[in-house]
């Protein structure tokens, strides 16, 4: 493709999108990326910003408007069209056959592209390009025996081999260690200054200043503005997502926790492979405090939290509630102990086919039946209390989960937890897709619930989340938790190498871990 030699790497212009069922997913968007330059795309959950790049990327077709690369227009039909124009994507959640050898990932790659995929070629070609970008990955290693963060250079790499020079990232650190995002982003400033142009999705405000040039933010189908990243703080960044001032940094007293509600002892747990992922883990939550675990994902979080909540059985190990052993016990009998259980997938933890009242009466049966017949009068009731308190935006209560956006799914299934004001609260990425004046609200309803006696549970990848809420810090590896102490006497560095593996020699003793 020829290239206009003062035109912008993108040029979008009035890019509508309307989906089959009449949802308006963009509504007349612009977005210039000028070339050379780390873009970052802003918006809450359901702006837009996911659809916009599915168009650029070709997976998807813009109703209306019109797109030029390097001057050029052009329409996409798939993937295939947008790569040939040097446009690569690196998605949040890897294409890589992790059962193949990087090698074999790579040559995979260049041969659906009809580039030259023989082996000494494609080795050639990686090893140049590492040199170049300083982007190491051990080409030999099979891929599902790499961290996750070495997993994202792979596929780094992989568009790299396809000459891209425009790329796209995805939330690419969310799955990242403090350790490897530093990492990350010095290979992007190496990209940048050999002048490829990248966009990079984030929801978090900090990376945006960290990182990125300019900035794009988009509300509801809309750009709400593109500005100099250097000419605004993060908090004009928040208040141009969700359209009013918002408080970043959670303000709470210190703790003041009493004895221990929720007792972990020596809980092993397999998962769905019948793995372990869960390997001995002591640990203890007293009323009045928030204990977060942080590690990478895929380290035993979810395991270990439906442990505890009764949707996975443990097979060695206990686990206490209130001195009680509740081991084993489902959630339905979980909830009437006085449990929530907050799970980190909307998938798991909705159906999309019931409507809001059925999702709040799913985990709430034990407030609502009587006799076991149930009141759908007072499910109804409780579903709008959920409703109101958390502004669910929907048609009426009878409307079918699935037609809300992420965000407000996210809100149905945080609100129909702690509405009813539990003991315990197992909390799996509370804030997970939601805007930022939502994660406020959610944040600061954790830290009441706190200070009102509640034990709470908060196992989160997002760091800052983690920093800001919890009174302890628990760091998971490899199933294990390596390290508990208050959360001021960690350092980021500290919690980086923990969550990275770097096991303190202390750790591993078998004995709940007291702070």
């Amino acid at each position: 493709m020829a290239q206009t030699e003062e035109a912008p790497a993108i040029e979008a212009r009035g890019i509508v999108k309307v989906y089959p069922d009449g949802v308006v997913a963009l509504k007349g968007v612009d977005l210039v990326v000028r070339r050379g330059e780390i873009h970052a795309l802003l918006g809450e959950n359901g702006a837009g910003k996911t659809t916009l790049m599915r168009i650029l990327y070709g997976e998807i077709q813009p109703t209306k408007g019109e797109i030029r690369v390097f001057g050029e227009p052009v329409r996409f039909r798939g993937p295939w069209d947008a790569m040939r124009a040097g446009i690569g994507m690196v998605y949040q959640h890897f294409t890589l056959v992790a059962r193949f050898t990087v090698m074999e990932n790579l040559r995979l790659s260049q041969a659906g592209a009809g580039l030259p995929s023989e082996p000494h070629a494609v080795r050639a070609k990686a090893e140049e390009l590492m040199s170049r970008t300083g982007l190491k990955v051990p080409l030999d290693a099979v891929v599902e025996d790499l961290p996750v963060g070495v997993q994202q250079r792979v596929e780094i790499l992989k568009a790299l081999m396809r000459d891209v020079k425009i790329l796209i990232l995805d939330e690419p650190t969310s799955v990242l260690t403090p350790v490897e995002t530093r990492y990350l982003f010095e290979v992007l400033k190496g990209l940048k200054e050999r002048g490829i142009t990248i966009i990079f999705i984030t929801h978090k405000l900090r990376e945006v200043k960290a990182i990125a040039d300019r900035v794009t933010v988009m509300r509801r189908g809309r750009v709400v503005a593109t500005v100099d990243v250097a000419s605004v703080t993060e908090a004009d960044l928040a208040r141009m997502m969700v359209g009013r001032e918002v408080v970043l940094r959670i303000e709470k007293e210190p703790a003041k926790p009493k004895g221990p509600v929720l007792v972990v002892k020596d809980l092993w747990v397999k998962d769905d492979r019948g793995l372990d992922a869960v390997k001995g883990v002591n640990l203890e939550v007293r009323a009045g405090e928030i204990v977060g675990v942080a590690g990478v994902q895929g380290n035993g979080q979810r395991e270990l939290a439906e442990a505890i909540a009764g949707v996975r059985k443990p097979f060695m190990g206990q686990v206490l509630l209130a001195g009680r052993d509740v081991t084993g016990y489902p959630p339905h009998r979980m909830y009437r102990e006085g449990l929530a259980y907050i799970p980190d997938s909307r998938k798991v933890g909705l159906i999309m086919d019931f409507n809001i009242v059925e999702n709040v009466a799913l985990t709430n049966r034990h407030l609502i039946a009587e006799k076991g017949v149930m009141r759908w009068g007072k499910a109804a009731k409780l579903a709008a209390e959920v409703v109101r308190r958390f502004a669910v935006v929907a048609e009426s209560l009878k409307t079918p989960i699935r037609y809300l956006s992420g965000g407000n799914q996210q809100k149905v299934m945080v609100g129909r937890e702690v509405v009813r004001e539990p003991k315990v609260i197992i909390a799996s990425e509370p804030t997970h897709g939601l805007d930022v004046g939502a994660t406020e609200y959610i944040r600061k309803l954790l830290i009441r619930l706190r200070d009102e006696g509640a034990a709470v549970l908060l196992i989160s990848t997002d760091l800052d989340e983690i920093l800001q809420l919890s009174d302890r810090v628990a760091v998971i590896f490899d199933g294990r938790i390596v390290s508990v102490k208050p959360t001021q006497e960690y350092t980021i560095e500290e919690l980086g190498l923990l969550m990275g593996g770097a096991i303190p020699e202390s750790s591993g003793s078998g004995e709940v871990v007291r702070a």
